[in-house]
Parts: structure tokens; sequence; C-alpha cells
């Protein structure tokens, strides 16, 4: 049996940008997740490591925003690679993270985002 585990609009306040100013003052981001794994047979006993466990995944993530970056992109790499470390299950996972506000002069918007998938 395939799950999809999704963890939705994860806030997080971090120093990603291209701008010198971006990774010092930093910009709120949000990041939603994805991820597909195949489910162990104990899964109806409710053994959880028949699964991912999302609250793991979260700090997985958590971890990897802390880093500054200058690109999303490069941050959302990051991300890919460190679930599939921590999660050998993992088959699939799809990430996107937008920076609220972007720092675009003349431009009103409420975010710019990336998202990336990944097959495993």
């Amino acid at each position: 049996m395939t799950a999809k585990i999704e963890l939705k609009n994860m806030r997080f306040y971090a120093m990603h940008g291209a701008l010198p100013q971006e990774r010092t003052v930093g910009h709120n981001f949000i990041v939603n997740l994805c991820l597909r794994t195949e489910l162990g047979a104990d899964i109806r006993n409710g053994n959880l490591q028949s699964t991912i466990n999302y609250a793991d995944v979260f700090r997985v993530v958590a971890d990897e925003m802390r880093i500054p970056s200058t690109l999303l992109e490069q941050v959302a790499i990051r991300i890919l690679d460190a679930l599939k470390k921590h999660f050998t299950g993992l088959t699939e996972a799809e990430i996107s993270i937008a920076k609220m506000n972007p720092p675009i002069e003349g431009a009103d918007m409420e975010s710019a985002a990336i998202t990336l998938s990944q097959t495993y």
C-alpha cells in the first residue's frame, strides 16, 4: 500500500536570498511538502515504524531552512536530499518554497515560489 504524506503551509523565518541584505534581515517563507512511501506490513497495528513520521519530517525541513542560501532551489534540493537520507522508504517527494513579499522594486505580490519534484 502506498501512502501520500503532506505537510502544508509550514512557516519559517529564514535568511535566504540573492541580495546580501536578504541573508542579513531575512524573510518569511512557506514550505509545502508531499511525500510518497510504501507502508510497512505492520501499519494496521499502528506501528509508527511502518510509515514516515511527519514530526520527524518537519524537524528535517526546519534544520535545512536554518542554513542561509542564495537560491530557493538550493534550499529545496538540500531538503529533498536530507529527507531521502533520513527516510529510506521514501519513493517520491515534491516541495514548494515560497518567499513572502519578495524584495522586487515596484512589485506588489504575495510571494515568489519554486517547486521541485524528485523520484527516488
